[in-house]
């Protein structure tokens, strides 16, 4: 299960499954309560009973419960009165018709708390079993549902592959063909030309960022120095882009990472610092505390917090491209920052 489907599936599971455990508890709870009362007023009967054959003079068997017969004044009196303290269930009634004496009758509460100990741990002992039944058919059914989106997307990821492989070859055919008419001199201030150009290196890099982003599910991480790659990565754009001056600052940067994603990664943002800075500007890339900083001296992002939304684009950018970084970071567990202002963009990713 690819982790779209898996944030998906969790998602439909646990909407489905709390809301029912949710009612269960509830029920449960409810449940216990009126058992609860119903043991109160079992008892109280059970005293009232006690009492009755006492002033019938009949005989009592129970062992639980005594009595004193005390002269007192109570205001308010109720015959629904009864009292429960930790040790005792307790009781006054009446022993004559002024309400100038009351028995007092105290009965232990050792049955009743055992007859509530049990209740208790009956109601938990369902609960448990009804919540383990229905989270066997919240799995069952979020299966059931997001099958079809599984089949879609399946469908969709496999046309995608398929495209992008199909794609390798008239790209490679149009980026040989414009080497070639690069070399011819009457062709090299050509605009048509450059216009080609520089569409096929953003096709180019679209179709480099896909390859990587198809493959976000099923990444293998790996602890890496990150620094000879940022030393590649930014030789090579040193002989692209001559008029900018670069500086790395990258001694042991070790980091749980997949390669080629994180390649991408510093490509995209590397390409972004590069095109839309000044033209003697300068790309810095240092690390620091775990932390690894890539900064330009371009004229600044107007809304930095909007530039991870794949519809949101600045200086005629696409926006897909930061879009696939945000989405290979998470995959990776890198946290990505972005601050900017009008002397230029600092992008942080920030490693575990």
């Amino acid at each position: 299960m690819q982790r779209h489907e898996k944030r998906a599936f969790w998602k439909f599971f646990l909407a489905y499954f709390s809301s029912v455990a949710l009612l269960i508890l509830v029920a449960g709870r409810l449940f216990y309560d009126q058992q609860y009362q119903q043991r109160i007023k079992d008892e109280h009967f059970a005293i009232i009973n006690y009492a009755r054959q006492l002033k019938m003079h009949e005989p009592t068997t129970a062992k639980d419960i005594s009595y004193t017969t005390e002269m007192a004044k109570i205001d308010n009196f109720s015959m629904d009165t009864i009292t429960l303290t930790e040790t005792t269930i307790e009781k006054y009634i009446p022993a004559n018709k002024w309400h100038t004496h009351y028995i007092h009758i105290v009965k232990t509460r050792e049955h009743f708390d055992s007859h509530i100990e049990t209740l208790r741990w009956e109601v938990i002992g369902v609960q448990a079993l009804l919540l383990a039944l229905f989270a066997f058919i919240s799995f069952m059914l979020t299966n059931h549902a997001l099958r079809p989106m599984k089949e879609a997307i399946s469908k969709l990821d496999r046309f995608i592959k398929d495209l992008i492989h199909d794609l390798n070859t008239p790209l490679t055919t149009i980026k040989l063909n414009i080497r070639l008419l690069s070399k011819q001199h009457d062709l090299q201030e050509n605009r048509a030309l450059q216009r080609i150009v520089k569409s096929s290196y953003e096709i180019s890099e679209l179709h480099d960022n896909l390859k990587v982003l198809l493959e976000e599910d099923t990444f293998m991480l790996e602890d890496v120095n990150l620094c000879p790659l940022l030393s590649e990565l930014m030789a090579n754009y040193k002989n692209i882009y001559n008029n900018l001056e670069f500086s790395l600052t990258c001694n042991e940067l070790q980091a749980h990472i997949n390669t080629n994603a994180f390649k991408q990664v510093m490509h995209n943002l590397l390409s972004n610092a590069c095109k839309y800075n000044s033209k003697q500007g300068r790309v810095w890339v240092y690390a620091k505390n775990r932390t690894l900083y890539v900064q330009d001296s371009g004229s600044g992002i107007k809304n930095p917090e909007r530039i991870f939304e794949r519809s949101y684009s600045e200086q005629n950018s696409s926006g897909l491209g930061l879009d696939i970084v945000k989405r290979l970071c998470e995959a990776m567990d890198i946290k990505i920052n972005v601050t900017s202002s009008s002397k230029g963009t600092t992008i942080a990713l920030q490693f575990d």
